[in-house]
């Protein structure tokens, strides 16, 4: 049976959701791809992330990876100079369309930057409260509740874990790791699935030990070229994909469709597991190669 491999697109602005997202539609509907589109559902405050100037590697991704060309100076002024865009508001008709057509869609968070930058050092209200926040704009958008959540910046912390067990969540992808897993945070088991981001993200390997827009998609498939048991979970970005690097996705579909893989959604690529099997493993909180600060990461890979 072909592996799968499982398409995770981050969705965190406002530009993002509203160019970004139609072009990624387009594109994997032309490869007869699936792929699992993960919203901010409130305010657009990217123009907040400027205190992280002060964060050992914030300068150093910042310039690697072209932010101003991206994301454009209106989206870096979002929160501060210029009033916070609420996506789920302006964008509930786009959302609404990738699920009419055929996509699965979850939740990102309510408010990227919020979440981001203070989850990890908050108790359970804050945690609980914000998570709130974003299944109750899910619900108002798309009818339902939601049945997945993947972490904005893979950050969490052990209340929100708790919750995605807690909400009824089929799965959860805040972390990142080798293979799927149950999470435990010092020793407590979380009845929720963990489906790990398992591959770098462009934006880590961007411009870093000689890998350059021109070689980064042969990087990735050679990561790629012997699938492992539990297949590969791979996030992109609605801002980079959909976006400036969209050759550089287009050039990764076709590489793994050729290497036998099928693009799945992350539903699909959980109904392909053996829940029953899932090992059990650590969370904890630590350095990503190409990442700035400490990430939410199975301690398999830790």
């Amino acid at each position: 049976m072909a592996q799968q491999l499982a398409l995770k697109i981050d969705v965190d602005t406002y530009r993002g959701t509203r160019e970004g997202v139609p072009r990624l539609v387009e594109t994997l509907q032309r490869y007869n791809a699936q792929a699992t589109f993960f919203f901010s559902l409130g305010p657009d405050n990217t123009g907040r992330a400027i205190k992280r100037v002060f964060r050992p590697g914030f300068l150093g991704k910042v310039s690697r990876t072209s932010v101003l060309e991206h994301y454009g100076v209106k989206t870096l002024l979002y929160g501060t100079l210029l009033p916070a865009p609420d996506i789920g508001k302006k964008c509930a008709a786009i959302m609404r369309s990738v699920r009419d057509a055929g996509f699965e869609v979850g939740i990102h968070c309510y408010d990227h930057i919020r979440w981001q930058d203070y989850v990890a050092g908050k108790g359970a209200e804050w945690t609980r409260r914000e998570l709130q926040r974003a299944v109750d704009r899910y619900t108002e958008i798309f009818g339902e509740a939601p049945h997945a959540h993947a972490a904005a910046g893979w950050q969490t912390n052990r209340h929100a874990l708790r919750l995605t067990q807690r909400m009824g969540f089929d799965y959860s992808s805040d972390t990142r790791g080798t293979h799927p897993f149950i999470p435990t945070w010092q020793a407590e088991i979380v009845a929720c699935p963990q489906l790990p981001t398992t591959l770098p993200t462009l934006d880590e390997l961007m411009n870093r030990d000689g890998i350059t827009l021109d070689n980064i998609a042969q990087h990735i498939l050679q990561l790629t070229e012997k699938p492992p048991a539990t297949g590969h979970v791979f996030t992109l970005h609605a801002e980079l994909e959909g976006g400036k690097w969209m050759p550089v996705f287009e050039q990764l579909l076709q590489g793994w469709q050729a290497q036998g893989y099928v693009l799945a959604s992350m539903q699909q690529y959980l109904q392909g597991l053996d829940a029953g099997a899932l090992p059990r493993h650590e969370v904890v909180m630590c350095e990503v190669e190409g990442r700035v600060g400490k990430l939410a990461v199975s301690m398999d890979n830790a």
